[in-house]
């Protein structure tokens, strides 16, 4: 854990929301994006955690994380809707969504970036390997491998896929 002495109180009591969270609703994978998200929210200067409650962190941090990764959609392993994501935080869908926003643009998660990603889905995920080579727009993993190899050594792929795609 790499969170500034003044913001560790603030990690405690956040990380304890989701850690329970986690484990009663969703699995150690979103887990441990959320906690990734709280100790990168914590180390922004100032840290917009600051201002605001915990739960309505809490509950913007899984907003954001599981929207990222498809939480909405009922053919997910793990799926819920907005209202049963954030009911155990006690607050509206609508807010969570608003504090989710926020912090997509603070830590610009997004679909194209393995950092927000589940591990477990990294592989599936279209947009992880989508690469622009002289401006045109490739599936990485039907690239040839010696290509792949460039494309993860510049932090374009997650990884290079054992089997090429068909």
């Amino acid at each position: 854990m790499n969170v500034p002495k003044e913001m560790r109180e603030t990690y405690e009591e956040i990380s304890k929301l989701l850690i329970e969270y986690s484990e009663k609703y969703l699995n150690k994978e979103y887990e441990e994006l959320c906690l990734h998200a709280l100790e990168k929210l914590c180390r922004k200067r100032p840290s917009p955690l600051k201002r605001g409650r915990s739960n309505t962190w809490a509950a913007g941090i899984v907003y954001a994380i599981g929207s990222n990764n498809f939480i909405f959609d009922k053919s997910r392993p793990i799926h819920m809707s907005s209202k049963e994501l954030v009911a155990p935080f006690g607050i509206s869908a609508s807010t969570a969504a608003s504090k989710a926003t926020q912090i997509k643009k603070l830590l610009k998660i997004d679909f194209f970036h393995a950092e927000w990603c589940l591990p477990s889905e990294a592989a599936s995920n279209p947009m992880l390997w989508m690469v622009s080579i002289d401006g045109t727009i490739f599936d990485a993993r039907r690239l040839p491998v010696e290509i792949q190899k460039i494309c993860y050594e510049k932090g374009m792929i997650p990884f290079v896929p054992e089997h090429p795609f068909p």
